[in-house]
């Protein structure tokens, strides 16, 4: 599996905020910092700031900040924000791509539990984990 570059760059913004919580944060900073586009990371962190995980705050003195300890913050739980399309083989979508497509089609129960796996080994950790 392959984690879409939303999650990848929401990842690395939460540790940089994690790292930076003595201050308000703006996007320009991140984005430079962090090597991302200023409009892509406007929509991770919009997309963040509607949880608890990100405080947003507007106006002139404005910026962004944890809205949680980095304790607080299960990587699982941020993926399964993060990743909207987690149909990784065409079945999952569409039941008619597939001639041997059936209710008991162990090819599937494999990559489903598979996927549950990856997500479960996300689970174990925080961000303060990886900071």
């Amino acid at each position: 599996m392959q984690l879409s570059k939303f999650s990848d760059y929401a990842l690395r913004s939460l540790m940089f905020l994690a790292l930076n919580s003595e201050k308000l944060c703006n996007i320009e900073e991140m984005a430079t910092n962090l090597e991302i586009s200023e409009h892509h990371l406007k929509k991770i962190i919009n997309k963040l700031a509607k949880t608890d995980y990100i405080i947003s705050i507007k106006g002139r003195n404005g910026g962004v900040k944890l809205g949680k300890s980095p304790s607080e913050i299960n990587l699982g739980d941020i993926l399964k924000i993060t990743e909207e399309n987690l149909n990784i083989v065409q079945c999952f979508k569409n039941n008619d791509c597939c001639p041997y497509f059936s209710e008991n089609c162990k090819l599937k129960g494999i990559i489903n539990t598979s996927l549950s796996r990856f997500f479960d080994e996300f689970s174990k950790y925080t961000l303060a984990d990886i900071i």
